[in-house]
């Protein structure tokens, strides 16, 4: 029986979910081993991933050869799903369970979960939206019929999605800072909606020559505070890891932190080659934190580096208490000298892509839907090692 397309392919929130659930499944990547960098589907287990380029697979005789499990369902995984399909179907043939990862790498690393968080006061909803491919997570507060959506992807159906869901309308897009590993969404949506797109005016310069940017935005202030229904967010200046980098506190529970303040670490101040200057901005934005912040606040970054950073309802995010004991950077800012040697000390290179997908978030470059995915392969490294 010859099985369509439909059969053989599952599709990116599939895949997620039934990894989070435990499902065995074995992952077999059929590209070269050179273009992992660009993204691997996760949480698989070491054991059950196995990486085969797709031409040495077509000389072996048996699946076998492969060191699949013959007994456990197979996802493939190639660039964008059409190698994946041709080699789920010679494993079907072959006896296997077998899928291919609809849309390939590609479309894993466009995926964004929604996952719900408890409501600060003022709120009705809080949903944390979780890219596994990038590790970069979005937001979206609502109160009545009103909802902020913040930091959000290339791709923001989720977002308008869950607005529906909830009987809202999105009001206003916000981003905490101009992004340095993802093409933000949150100009193009606020467009399509007539709504405010909201940033910091430092933000909208390119940081390396000091060109100005030329999208509309809506100016943030420190201090400032912004309505969504009946609910209040206060807008806090945190910079370090860029000179506009913002905190939204809402409703006086849950901090939307951006790049600034991670679970288990702080953002990295080196995006502009202004290293010592804004690492000084650094400093003074996280002892603010250490030592100013309600320790009641729900930390919520706009990323995270791995699975040891989740909570057990696979959400993101800690109490500022907690992070006071728990994250070394966020401890290590009581000492200035000690926290600007480990800062200047602990900053990896910063990857190749990021001066240019900068130079897109503040309207200075445009680039197509290929070239973006290309730009924004691989997991984030905005966060100090």
């Amino acid at each position: 029986m010859r099985l369509t397309r439909d059969q053989l392919e599952i599709a990116p929130a599939e895949l997620a979910r039934r990894l989070e659930e435990g499902d065995p499944l074995q992952v077999l990547d059929v590209r070269p081993p050179e273009r992992l960098a660009a993204g691997v589907v996760s949480p698989v287990p070491p054991d059950r991933f196995i990486n085969v380029r797709g031409s040495e697979l077509v000389s072996m005789s048996e699946p076998a050869e492969v060191g699949l499990a013959p007994d456990e369902e197979v996802v493939v995984v190639c660039g964008r799903g059409n190698d994946s399909l041709r080699v789920a179907a010679w494993l079907t043939v072959a006896g296997y369970e077998a899928r291919s990862l609809a849309g390939g790498i590609a479309a894993w690393m466009h995926l964004s979960v929604p996952r719900y968080l408890p409501p600060p006061p003022g709120f009705d909803s809080l949903v944390q939206f979780d890219r596994p491919g990038k590790g970069a997570l979005g937001y979206l507060l609502v109160s009545g019929d009103e909802a902020l959506a913040v930091d959000v992807s290339l791709y923001p159906g989720p977002w308008l999605e869950e607005a529906e869901r909830a009987g809202a309308r999105i009001t206003a897009v916000a981003d905490t800072h101009v992004h340095a590993d993802y093409i933000s969404g949150g100009p193009d949506l606020a467009a399509s909606l007539e709504v405010p797109w909201y940033l910091h005016p430092a933000d909208m310069v390119y940081p390396y020559d000091g060109t100005p940017g030329i999208l509309p935005f809506t100016a943030l202030e420190d201090g400032q505070d912004l309505a969504v229904g009946t609910g209040t967010v206060r807008v806090i200046h945190t910079p370090g890891h860029t000179e506009g980098s913002m905190t939204f506190v809402a409703g006086a529970g849950a901090a939307l932190t951006g790049d600034f303040l991670f679970v288990e670490s702080v953002g990295r101040p080196d995006l502009a080659g202004r290293a010592e200057e804004w690492s000084r901005d650094l400093w003074a934005s996280t002892h603010a934190a250490l030592t100013e912040w309600d320790e009641r606040w729900l930390v919520l970054p706009a990323h995270y580096a791995g699975e040891s950073e989740r909570c057990a309802d696979r959400t993101v995010g800690r109490e500022l208490g907690r992070l006071r004991e728990s994250n070394a950077a966020l401890r290590m800012a009581a000492d200035r000298e000690k926290f600007l040697y480990w800062v200047n000390t602990h900053t990896a290179p910063a990857p190749e892509a990021y001066p240019r997908i900068k130079a897109i978030n503040v309207g200075l470059v445009e680039v197509g839907r290929a070239e973006a995915d290309l730009l924004e392969a691989g997991k984030n490294e905005c966060a100090i090692a």
